[in-house]
């Protein structure tokens, strides 16, 4: 079997030339790898959460805590065996333009000689404060707390990215907050739901 780079070159599904440090609200589905179910099920049209969801509620959540730049809300948010659906708020840009200069040259604890760490130009990873530095902060966050539960060091438990979507009307976010409040209830509807196939 040979290597073919086209097969393997992952397509960016952010919107381009967006600044996604920016103050607003965003729309955020993550799955779990492979789809698994693994937070719990759902019965009668209700999400009855597990241990490992329980774990996801609460990481979910702590993001507001230490992201003092963003906001969460209760009836904008569900677990779902193999998913989430929720709604982040990004309130301030100040704190994303703040976070936008260049990073200065970082000087290591000294062991023997003075150490440095050139910057990384250009930066990898998603900007600093932006919703894919949040989102990967908290499915690593969360996958290290799910693993230590399961006793399963270093297995995946997401997907490797999410989908979002960038809420730009008062009309759109009721419609995905009605979606997000129902989604229980369509459970046996869902393309997702590996029962259902």
């Amino acid at each position: 079997m040979t290597y073919d780079p086209e097969q393997h070159h992952r397509r960016s599904i952010r919107l381009p030339g967006y600044d996604y440090v920016q103050a607003g609200g965003y729309f955020i589905t993550i799955c779990t790898h492979d789809r698994t179910n693994m937070f719990g099920e759902v019965v009668d049209g209700e999400m009855q959460v597990n241990a490992v969801g329980e774990v996801v509620c609460a990481e979910w959540f702590r993001t507001a805590q230490i992201r003092p730049y963003v906001r969460l809300y209760d009836d904008e948010f569900v677990v779902m065996p193999n998913h989430i659906h929720g709604i982040i708020w990004i309130i301030n840009d100040d704190v994303g333009a703040t976070r936008r200069v260049a990073p200065a040259r970082r000087v290591a604890h000294r062991v023997g000689a003075t150490r440095r760490v050139a910057p990384t130009d250009p930066p990898r990873g998603p900007a600093s404060g932006s919703i894919g530095a949040i989102v990967g902060q908290f499915k690593s966050i969360a996958t290290k707390r799910i693993n230590a539960l399961r006793g399963t060091p270093g297995a995946p438990v997401w997907q490797r990215n999410y989908y979002e979507h960038i809420i730009r009307t008062e009309d759109a976010l009721q419609r995905i907050r009605e979606y997000i409040a129902t989604n229980p209830l369509r459970w046996h509807l869902d393309r997702e739901n590996p029962d259902e196939w």
